[in-house]
């Protein structure tokens, strides 16, 4: 009885792992969207949106209780995803004012700010969530 338990604790940890890069790739998504729309200009901004940039393609991956993948892999797949989101910010930036309103360049900051709070929401649900083995 006991060991079937503790394969039932360890399915929980896998499955909150899994959840919790889903979250961070949306974000890194979105962040890597808004360093897109300023990449031509060096400013403070931009040299603080590359650094959190860089830190959230890293750092989930020592968080993870569970490594599954190596290393390798986990930095190929999230660098894909990152430059696939810089051409799509730049590309953004480059259709202000021409085909959308200007309105829109705040749009990538606003979904990542919705993003980043409901990905915060979900890991300190999951936190709190996880009860004590009685």
């Amino acid at each position: 009885m006991k060991p079937f338990a503790r394969v039932e604790s360890i399915e929980a940890e896998t499955n909150c792992d899994k959840g919790f890069v889903v979250d961070t790739t949306f974000v890194l998504f979105f962040l890597a969207v808004e360093f897109g729309q300023n990449f031509g200009a060096f400013t403070l901004d931009t040299v603080l949106l590359l650094t959190t940039l860089l830190m959230l393609l890293i750092l989930p991956y020592v968080l993870i209780a569970n490594n599954r993948e190596p290393f390798g892999n986990w930095l190929l797949g999230r660098t894909f995803i990152v430059i696939f989101a810089v051409l799509a910010g730049y590309m953004f930036k480059q259709t202000l004012g021409v085909v959308l309103p200007e309105t829109f360049r705040f749009l990538p900051m606003t979904l990542l700010i919705v993003t980043t709070m409901l990905s915060c929401y979900l890991q300190f649900y999951g936190f709190f969530k996880l009860r004590l083995a009685k």
